[in-house]
C-alpha cells in the first residue's frame, strides 16, 4: 500500500499545499518564498528519502512567522496522514549529525504523543532575513501535527548555519529510520496497546 498524502492549508495568513511519498527516493519540489527554509526542506526531503512538494504563499510582507510554522504544520499532517496505522514501522530513532564543527542529536519517537524539547541555540538573532527563533516554531508545529515526540539537542557549533542544518538532517535521519517497515511485524502496530 502506498504510503503516499496530499494536504492543502489555507487561512488568512497563508495557502499552504504539500505533496508526501514516503517511500519515495528524496525528490524535492519546494518552495515557501523563504529561502533558508527552502534550503531546509531540500536537506529534510534529500536525507529521508521522502519525496516532497511544497508550495507555499504567505503574508512574508508581516515577517517569516506565519509561513514558518503553517508549512511545519502542514508537512506534520501530511506526514501523518500517510503513515496511516502506522503498521510495521520501527517507530523510534535517532541520529547524531555533524556539520563541520557542529555536532547534534535528534531522537524521536511516532507515538502519536506530541511533545518537543528543543536544546538548540543561536549566537545570532538571523540566518540571512530569517530569525533563528523560527525554526523552533517549525519543529514545535511539525511535531505537534506529526503526532512525533521530538528531542533535539545541538551538542556544540559556532556557526548558526551548521547548527540548524545538522538539526534539519538529523530529523530527516530520524524519520527514514523510524518509518522503515520491520518486515518481522509488518502486520503489527508496534506498541502493546495495539494503537498509536
Amino acid at each position: 500500500m502506498a504510503r503516499k498524502s496530499s494536504v492543502a492549508r489555507n487561512t488568512n495568513e497563508t495557502s499552504i499545499s504539500v505533496e508526501i511519498n514516503l517511500d519515495g527516493t528524496g525528490k524535492y519540489n519546494i518552495s515557501t518564498g523563504i529561502g533558508f527554509l527552502d534550503h531546509m526542506l531540500e536537506q529534510l526531503s534529500k536525507h529521508s528519502l521522502i519525496d516532497l512538494t511544497v508550495k507555499a504563499e504567505g503574508d512574508l510582507h508581516i515577517d517569516f512567522h506565519h509561513t514558518t510554522e503553517d508549512t511545519g504544520w502542514a508537512i506534520g499532517e501530511a506526514f501523518a496522514k500517510a503513515l496511516g496505522d502506522k503498521k510495521g514501522i520501527t517507530r523510534y530513532a535517532h541520529a547524531y549529525i555533524p556539520m563541520d564543527e557542529a555536532l547534534s542529536r535528534v531522537a524521536l519517537d511516532l507515538s502519536n504523543r506530541p511533545y518537543l524539547i528543543w536544546n538548540v541555540n543561536f549566537s545570532k538573532p538571523k540566518l540571512g532575513d530569517m530569525d533563528t527563533e523560527l525554526f523552533k516554531e517549525w519543529f514545535q508545529a511539525f511535531s505537534q501535527s506529526a503526532g512525533c515526540t521530538l528531542h533535539i539537542e545541538n551538542l556544540y557549533g559556532d556557526n548558526n548555519h551548521h547548527i540548524v542544518e545538522s538539526c534539519y538532517k538529523g530529523i530527516a535521519r530520524a524519520l527514514k529510520d523510524a518509518i522503515t517497515v520491520d518486515p518481522r511485524k509488518s502486520d503489527q502496530v508496534p506498541s502493546t496497546k495495539g494503537v498509536l
